[in-house]
C-alpha cells in the first residue's frame, strides 16, 4: 500500500474545475485509501453534487462549499460485490440494495439466477439503494427448481447465450458442477461453445465451479471468471501455472462459511430484532468437516494471491453485510488489508466494467464510507461505519431498512 503525504500532494490530487455552489461539499482531514492502493493522509474529498469533483492532499476548497471535519476518521470507497443471487420480486429487490447501500455496498451482480422482469431495474436510480446488475439466467443442465437455462445440447448452450445478450447482460453465468452427483454437468464441449458465442457477443462467461479438473477444463477453453476458487482439494502446481499464464482471468473466491461462533453485533443495529435473533440462533461452531471445507478454500486462495491472480470479492447468496465478514475471510487466508480492499473496490469496479466507481477520484460517483477506525491495521474496521455516502448523499443509517 503506497502511503502519501501532504508532501507530495501534487501526485495525488485528481481535480478538474468545477464552479462551486449549494451542493458542493469538502470532507477534509481524513485518511483517505484511495482503492488503487495509494493512501493520502489528511486528505480532502471535494463532492460537488453526485460527483468527486477532487480527491488527495493540498486541495484547495472552492469557496462557499460546506464543510466536514473529518479528522481521526478513514475513508474508502464503497464495496463492490461481484457475486450475489438477489431476490425475485421488485420490492424485495429494493429492499435488498437499499440493506447493501446501508452497509456500504454500492453495486452487486447477481449472478444467474434473476427474475427477468425485473431486469429493468438496471436503469433505476433508486435513492439510497446500490446498483443492480445482472448476469440474466445462467446456464446449468438439467436441474429442477433453479431458474436457469437448462440445456442438452452445444446449440442450446449457443441460444441461451443468445437469448441473455438480448437482454444486454453484463456477464454470462455457468455452472459445471454436478451437485454430488445429483444432476448432470454442463460438459467440456458445451461450456466451451458457450464461451465461444459469448465472446462473439463481446461478453465475458463466469463458471461456477467445485473441482479443480473442471478449472483447468474451463481455461483452456478461455473463460474469463471464476465465480468460486476450487472447493475440492488443494490445488496443484499445473493449476497455479495456469492461471499466472492468464493474466486477464479473474478469481471471485466466495469463501464459505468458516465453521466457528463469530461476533454479530456490529451487525444488530442494522438487522430488525427478529432478523437478528435468527443470525445468533445460527451463529454456532459447527462441524470439523465445514472447517476442513473452509481450509481447502483459504489455502487455495493464498496461492492464487501470492501468485498474482486477479481476485474481486464476492459474497454469493444474499447477505447483505456478507462483504464485511468475506473481507476478514480473504485477510485468515493470506491477503493483506490492503489487497482485500482494492480487491473489494477498484478490481470490482474494473470487473463489472463500472467505470464511475471503485476509487477515489475526480470524475468518480461520490461513493465512499467513512471510518471510525483503519481497516488497513485491521480488516474488521470497515464495519466500524460512521457514515455512508452514495451518489453525494449520506444514506440513512438511522434505523434498519424496513
Amino acid at each position: 500500500m503506497r502511503r502519501v503525504s501532504v508532501i507530495a500532494a501534487a501526485a495525488v490530487v485528481f481535480a478538474y474545475a468545477a464552479p462551486a455552489h449549494a451542493q458542493t461539499t469538502a470532507y477534509e482531514g481524513a485518511r483517505l485509501i484511495i482503492g488503487d492502493g495509494t493512501v493520502v493522509e489528511n486528505g480532502t474529498i471535494v463532492v460537488d453534487g453526485a460527483r468527486i469533483v477532487a480527491a488527495g492532499a493540498g486541495v484547495n476548497v472552492p469557496a462557499g462549499a460546506q464543510r466536514v471535519n473529518l479528522a481521526g476518521k478513514t475513508v474508502m470507497p464503497m464495496i463492490i460485490d461481484t457475486h450475489v443471487h438477489l431476490s425475485p420480486t421488485r420490492e424485495r429487490v429494493v429492499r435488498d440494495l437499499k440493506q447493501r447501500a446501508y452497509y456500504g455496498v454500492s453495486a452487486a451482480m447477481s449472478m444467474g439466477t434473476d427474475n427477468l422482469e425485473l431486469m429493468p431495474m438496471r436503469n433505476e436510480v433508486i435513492p439510497g439503494a446500490a446498483r443492480f446488475l445482472s448476469a440474466g439466467r445462467g446456464i446449468t443442465r438439467k436441474e429442477p427448481m433453479r431458474p436457469t437455462h437448462q440445456i442438452e445440447s452445444e446449440e442450446e448452450g449457443r441460444k441461451a447465450v443468445r437469448d441473455n445478450a438480448a437482454l444486454n447482460v453484463q456477464i454470462i453465468k455457468v455452472w459445471v458442477d454436478d451437485r454430488e452427483g445429483k444432476v448432470q454437468k454442463v460438459t467440456p464441449e458445451q461450456y466451451a461453445a458457450i464461451i465461444d458465442e459469448a465472446h462473439k457477443a463481446d461478453i465475458r462467461v463466469s463458471a461456477h465451479i467445485f473441482n479443480m479438473e473442471d478449472a483447468k477444463g474451463l481455461m483452456r477453453a478461455n473463460l474469463d471468471i471464476f465465480a468460486h476458487g476450487v472447493r475440492d482439494k488443494d490445488v496443484d502446481d499445473e493449476t497455479v501455472a495456469m492461471f499466472k499464464q492468464r493474466p486477464n482471468l479473474v478469481l471471485i473466491p466466495n469463501l464459505p462459511d468458516r465453521g466457528v461462533k463469530v461476533d454479530r453485533n456490529w451487525m444488530k443495529s442494522g438487522l430488525p430484532a427478529d432478523e437478528f435473533a435468527k443470525l445468533e440462533a445460527e451463529n454456532i461452531d459447527r462441524a470439523q468437516v465445514v472447517k476442513d471445507f473452509f481450509g481447502i478454500q483459504s489455502r487455495n486462495l493464498g496461492k492464487m494471491n501470492a501468485a498474482g491472480v486477479k481476485i474481486t470479492m464476492g459474497t454469493d447468496g444474499n447477505r447483505p453485510w456478507g462483504a464485511h465478514e468475506e473481507m476478514e475471510d480473504m485477510v485468515l487466508s493470506g491477503m493483506t488489508p490492503a489487497q482485500v480492499i482494492v480487491a473489494s473496490t477498484r478490481n470490482g469496479a474494473e470487473l463489472l466494467r463500472i467505470a464511475d466507481a471503485g476509487t477515489l477520484e475526480a470524475g468518480k460517483s461520490a461513493d465512499f464510507i467513512v471510518l471510525d477506525a483503519n481497516p488497513l491495521d485491521d480488516i474488521t474496521n470497515t464495519r466500524k461505519i460512521s457514515s455512508v455516502i452514495l451518489r453525494g448523499v449520506a444514506v440513512d443509517r438511522s434505523q434498519p431498512v424496513p
